[in-house]
């Protein structure tokens, strides 16, 4: 036999014939806390001290401060567009928190809470939410597309599972650089629908590389429910399928996360394993803040899930083990809005970036045709100034 052929010649043989069903498989779900903040009596606890449950319980605070007030500017149409992750906190939040600083994160679009813990400033979402001349991007992106080179945060890329194949790739690197580091990817259930999601765990599970990959099973991909997406048990099967190490977390049990994430870790990058990690989690907003959910989903529903609140969970905890009261969380609400609105303030009176940003970063020096449409563009603009005096750029020869 061929050293390369990697199937399994040892399997039991039968005479008949023998189909297996994936509706068979049910893969078990793993939970530390139960919602009233109790540990379950067996449950094994995650590497978690005082001072890193306080890190993660304020970062669920400010993000929640931060969704709230955004999604407030939205409409009151002080900005163009806004995702939330109420809800789903404890996912990315969590698992970031068990990473290392040169971890790369390669992110979706409502990992808001993984790029706040990992210390991007509220001045700094608000640039980007913005898009002014102090944004990182430069303007470039529609709000909550951010990025960090400094925190190690990819961009994030509107186009759905992009992000998916390219952590793959970083993960390669990593571990051809010889590097003791990992790369994350997260998206959700509706992105692992795209061609992307297989080619993506295929090649990490074939190569070995040290990627986790994190699904955030929310149950609907906008307004698609999960039993219109799929007939298999939920994402984590597919790991299965692919020969990766994967688990099934209660994505509303922070402890949880943690604890999968921390192992997922340490099989990434010690054993050069690639790991699926399926969250089970409900997104109590809205998809964004183009979408009404009344329209797909009811208020039973959602009430059932908001039982579940995975911040309330974990601040029962809290303060079962003296780490957390009532005045310390009114202090941290208070301190959280507060900055939030003196930085969304300041942010929206910063000018708009130049126009000639719109063509720098690509090319060392911009070639003919991008200057001469950008020229173009200015002529435009020039002609129709009325029509572009709120624009998000600005003439910088005017």
């Amino acid at each position: 036999m061929n050293v390369s052929d990697q199937r399994n010649t040892n399997a039991d043989i039968v005479h008949k014939p023998h189909f297996i069903s994936g509706h068979a498989m049910k893969i078990p779900t793993l939970r530390v806390l139960q919602q009233n903040g109790k540990v379950y009596k067996d449950a094994v606890l995650p590497e978690i001290d005082q001072e890193l449950a306080l890190k993660i319980y304020d970062t669920f605070v400010f993000i929640r401060a931060l969704d709230e007030r955004m999604l407030a500017s939205q409409r009151q149409g002080r900005i163009s567009f806004y995702m939330t992750e109420t809800g789903e906190e404890a996912n990315d939040i969590g698992s970031a928190a068990a990473l290392e600083p040169d971890d790369i994160i390669l992110a979706q679009y409502r990992e808001q809470g993984a790029l706040a813990f990992r210390g991007f400033t509220v001045d700094e979402f608000m640039n980007q939410i913005f898009s002014n001349e102090q944004d990182l991007g430069k303007g470039r992106q529609m709000p909550i597309h951010y990025g960090s080179k400094r925190l190690n945060y990819y961009t994030i890329s509107s186009p759905l599972g992009t992000q998916i194949p390219q952590a793959t790739g970083v993960a390669h690197a990593l571990k051809m650089q010889g590097r003791k580091n990992c790369a994350i990817c997260y998206f959700g259930e509706g992105a692992a629908s795209e061609g992307d999601f297989h080619a993506a765990l295929n090649m990490a599970a074939l190569l070995k590389v040290p990627a986790i990959f994190f699904c955030r099973n929310n149950g609907y991909a906008i307004s698609t429910p999960a039993h219109e997406q799929y007939a298999g048990d939920g994402i984590a099967a597919r790991g299965v399928g692919y020969g990766m190490q994967t688990i099934r977390v209660d994505g509303n049990d922070v402890l949880a996360v943690l604890l999968a994430t921390q192992e997922a870790r340490r099989l990434a990058v010690e054993e050069h394993e690639p790991v699926l990690i399926e969250t089970m989690t409900y997104r109590l907003g809205a998809h964004s803040s183009s979408d009404d959910p009344s329209g797909y989903r009811s208020r039973k529903e959602e009430d059932s899930w908001r039982k579940k609140d995975p911040v309330a969970r974990m601040r029962q905890w809290m303060e079962a083990k003296g780490w957390w009261d009532e005045e310390q969380e009114k202090a941290a609400r208070e301190k959280h809005r507060a900055a939030v609105m003196t930085a969304m303030k300041k942010a929206e009176k910063v000018p708009a970036p130049p126009l000639e940003d719109l063509i720098n970063d690509v090319y060392e020096t911009p070639p003919w045709h991008l200057r001469e449409q950008l020229e173009a563009l200015k002529g435009h603009i020039r002609q129709y100034p009325d029509e572009y005096r709120k624009t998000a750029w600005r003439l910088t020869d005017e």
